[in-house]
């Protein structure tokens, strides 16, 4: 009685009550699952040297994990886990306005952390892959892990035009998918094909940029690359091996 009195206690003292209080923490989480399961694939593939992951495996990641992230806070926030898909909520007037700024904040520092966890996790093996040295560019660059590079031929404008379409087809495609007049999802297999999207449009859009679809997904890694030892380059458009994931 005594261990239960003392559980139930602390439940009620741990129980936050505060919606918004909920909803930022439901997307921290959501955030930090997709953001550490899509970077740490990248990780994976390059720091073994494609021996244990590849192209295929990479697009499979991060489409899963958009799918595990939904699961993990769709009933709490709605799991936008990307600026671009709460602005569009705003815009179908399905989102206050109010809390975009907080929900882009949350998404973007979640983003910085997960990739922090994975710099810890594949430590050893990042550094013995590059030599003692953290580059942007080159054979044993490492940057790629954490935040997308557009390739040697890309122009800002063609990068930029890149990402509008990218974005673009997975915010009509959610909606497409949320839209109960459409050909409804059997109930509690959204996820499931918000993920099949992600991967349709990776493994169709991914070869200019690296598909990132997601700002915070890039914005809070390649701030960490900068602060991690990377430098100012991160910031640069040079080339890169980028792989992309919502």
């Amino acid at each position: 009685m005594g261990t239960t009195s003392f559980l139930r206690r602390t439940r009620g003292l741990l129980h936050i009550r505060n919606q918004l209080v909920q909803e930022c923490l439901a997307e921290l989480l959501s955030t930090f699952v997709l953001i550490v399961i899509t970077l740490a694939s990248a990780a994976q593939k390059i720091t073994s040297f494609e021996t244990k992951g590849n192209l295929l495996t990479s697009y499979l990641a991060g489409a899963l994990a958009v799918m595990v992230g939904i699961y993990t806070a769709g009933g709490i926030s709605g799991a936008h886990m990307n600026p671009a898909f709460s602005f569009a909520m705003c815009l179908m007037e399905q989102f206050p306005w109010w809390k975009f700024p907080i929900f882009v904040v949350v998404q973007t520092l979640s983003s910085f952390i997960a990739a922090g966890a994975v710099y810890i996790l594949y430590y050893d093996a990042i550094w013995h892959y590059s030599n003692g040295t953290l580059t942007v560019s080159g054979p044993r660059e490492t940057a790629s892990i954490f935040a997308t590079y557009p390739a040697d031929y890309v122009s800002i404008g063609n990068g930029f035009l890149d990402q509008v379409i990218g974005t673009g087809v997975l915010m009509v495609g959610v909606m497409g998918i949320m839209d109960t007049r459409n050909k409804g999802v059997p109930k509690g297999l959204e996820p499931v094909v918000v993920a099949l999207l992600v991967l349709s449009i990776e493994s169709s859009m991914g070869s200019n940029c690296g598909c990132p679809l997601n700002p915070a997904r890039d914005i809070g890694p390649r701030l960490f690359t900068y602060v991690a030892g990377w430098g100012p380059e991160v910031f640069r458009c040079v080339e890169g091996r980028g792989r992309g994931g919502d």
